[in-house]
């Protein structure tokens, strides 16, 4: 089998060079094409599909790669992710790039610190992976809503991944931006993106035959010259299919292999094959098990993929963390969103750890890569630092008068609609609605996706999916009615994206009666929503504290920080913030039992943890210094 031949060899003085003029030129935002050395300018040719094979600049080219996504891991430790990439035998990278992260609010972009895709590209680059870019606009990613930005269902008539005009000027826009920063990163312009996708397995949604075309012409209206590609699972191929676009595939057992050599044969005669996304794991939602792909198993479908003379990705090569509120859900018979953890049972660990399937992998790709790799980086310490006891708490009913006057409507209003961030409604978190009530009944309407009803404070259950009704107990007088609606996600795959607005839906309903006059309050839980709570505005912990509620401690470190892992036993359900970085979610229902926290999010000396509890507190928040997922053991 021919290896790839394209291995870049500068010289040490010329590297170092290189690397100054590109950092210098990307902080000054210029394009450094026309300055790199002559060497790497008449690159003419990229990547082609010529016969059965790739092809670089003449020379036959596999494709052996691996998925990271930059927003799913601590811009600190990028690089310690990439060479272990490089040392498991792997020359590309791929990743996604997710559109609702890096245009947060219309025309408001955001490429900075942990998405900085261009630092990302060029860290790959230094490091020798060339780069398979999959810029969407959808991406899917077990992302909240796929990657799309909530503020396009402010649309009521919105046709998310169609030509719907709404839709697609809002793409326009958001290519304009995005492809300035790719186009110099392009393999003809001296950069390591050898490749493209177009949108991301469109096949299995297929509900508009001048979406795909409008996407590919998008692309390449705004300079994108390099191979593209479509990637579709099994059931999705038939329809996926571009003019004049490489389809690929996406799989996870030797079974449907044969797809390789029938179908895409049928369908776009001698073309290289293709497997771009071959899972190594799977996601978790919440409730469920955890997912596990045997490392044997993994290799002998690797195996059988390479001897089918494909060029191959591994998804996930290292998931990372759905840090904050990013994941998404699935929607079919029943509601399930996704854990935090994107572990994936990945050929990394979350917290970027060395599995079997590295091992078995790593010895596989370096039989045939003809040289020998490079060693793997050490691994990062991770640290069972004491536990943490909160000493202040806030009950959510005494911080409302902190958050300034709520919203005021006759009706309810889903999040997505709220007059919050210049318009743009809000993407993430919890929505708490109130009203006034003065009569018992039952209570129903559509909440999006889980609502906890109280009677003035006091809990009196959920309403969610499945739950559309629930008995206010007999009240005495004016009431105060309240429901605390969280987003737990929004659908990232399937045909019911369009229907993803999240909070009160409609009416809400008491004794099939109308209620109205609300006040409605945003609980985005971004930074800035913390900074309205100084330290005057908490109180001491009481024995029996009123929940739900916010509970601050402090993680005292006289050390170098190190990665490790939050416990919430005795805790129920809720959310921790790390010196103001959300960890993401928590639930007692499993199966992720521990939140990860890099190290480089914490400092030496006193770091400020809250947690956001829903239902019930624990005593205590623990550290550990191996994650509790029913994850194999890992390689040390």
């Amino acid at each position: 089998m021919t290896t790839w031949s394209l291995r870049r060899r500068p010289a040490r003085t010329l590297g170092l060079l290189l690397l100054v003029v590109l950092g210098f030129l990307v902080l000054r935002r210029l394009d450094w094409s026309t300055l790199v050395p002559l060497r790497l300018r008449h690159r003419q040719l990229g990547l082609q599909a010529k016969g059965w094979n790739f092809v670089l600049e003449g020379s036959t080219f596999w494709i052996f790669g691996g998925s990271i996504h930059y927003f799913r891991v601590p811009r600190e430790y990028w690089r310690d992710r990439l060479l272990k990439m490089k040392a498991c035998g792997l020359n590309t990278l791929t990743t996604y790039v997710p559109w609702n992260l890096h245009e947060p609010e219309r025309s408001k972009f955001d490429f900075s610190g942990n998405l900085d895709l261009e630092a990302f590209v060029l860290m790959a680059a230094e490091i020798g992976l060339w780069v398979i870019l999959r810029p969407g606009p959808y991406i899917c990613s077990e992302m909240d809503l796929g990657g799309l930005p909530s503020w396009l269902l402010q649309d009521p008539g919105m046709r998310l991944r169609t030509t719907y005009k709404g839709f697609t000027e809002a793409v326009d826009l958001y290519f304009d931006h995005l492809m300035s920063r790719v186009v110099p990163l392009q393999y003809k312009r001296g950069g390591p993106i050898i490749a493209v996708q177009v949108e991301n397995e469109y096949g299995s949604y297929n509900k508009d035959p001048a979406y795909m075309p409008y996407v590919k012409k998008a692309l390449e209206d705004r300079g994108i010259v390099e191979l593209l590609l479509t990637s579709d699972n099994k059931d999705g191929l038939s329809k996926g299919i571009v003019q004049g676009v490489l389809a690929t595939i996406n799989l996870q057992s030797t079974h449907e292999l044969q797809l390789l050599t029938t179908f895409l044969f049928n369908v776009q005669g001698t073309q290289p094959k293709m497997v771009m996304e071959y899972w190594t794991g799977w996601f978790d939602s919440w409730g469920g098990p955890h997912n596990i792909l045997d490392s044997s198993e993994v290799l002998k479908t690797v195996s059988a993929i390479v001897d089918a003379g494909s060029s191959i990705n591994l998804y996930m090569f290292h998931g990372g963390t759905n840090f904050g509120f990013m994941n998404g859900a699935m929607h079919f018979h029943d509601y399930k969103s996704d854990v935090t953890s994107y572990d994936y049972d990945a050929v990394l660990t979350e917290a970027g750890d060395y599995t079997a399937k590295y091992m078995k992998l790593r010895d596989f790709f370096g039989s045939i890569s003809g040289i020998p790799l490079p060693p793997p980086p050490d691994l990062l310490p991770k640290m069972p630092y004491e536990p943490v006891t909160p000493v202040l708490y806030l009950s959510l009913w005494d911080a409302l008068k902190y958050l300034g006057e709520p919203i005021k409507s006759e009706k309810p209003i889903n999040m997505e609609n709220l007059p919050v961030n210049g318009g743009n409604g809000q993407s993430f978190g919890y929505v708490l609605y109130e009203t006034g009530i003065t009569s018992p009944g039952i209570l129903s309407g559509r909440v999006h996706d889980r609502g906890q009803v109280f009677v003035n404070t006091v809990s009196i259950g959920f309403l969610d999916y499945k739950t559309t009704k629930i008995a206010v107990p007999l009240i005495q007088g004016y009431t105060v009615l309240r429901i605390l609606v969280e987003n737990r996600g929004r659908v990232n795959y399937g045909e019911n994206i369009d229907d993803q607005r999240k909070g009160l839906i409609g009416n809400l309903y008491l004794n099939d009666s109308p209620l109205k006059n609300f006040r409605i309050y945003s609980l985005d839980m971004k930074k800035s929503f913390f900074q309205r709570f100084g330290l005057d505005k908490w109180s001491s912990l009481p024995e029996t504290p009123t929940l739900p509620a916010f509970f601050l401690g402090s993680l005292s470190i006289s050390s170098t920080p190190c990665d490790t892992f939050l416990k919430l036993e005795g805790w129920e359900k809720g959310v921790v913030f790390i010196n103001g970085q959300n960890l993401g979610r928590y639930w007692n229902i499993g199966p992720q039992k521990t939140l990860y926290l890099p190290g480089p999010w914490l400092s030496s000396g006193i770091n400020q943890v809250i947690i956001f509890e829903e239902t019930m507190a624990g005593p205590a928040l623990q550290f550990t210094e191996t994650p509790h997922l029913g994850r194999n053991q890992y390689i040390k």
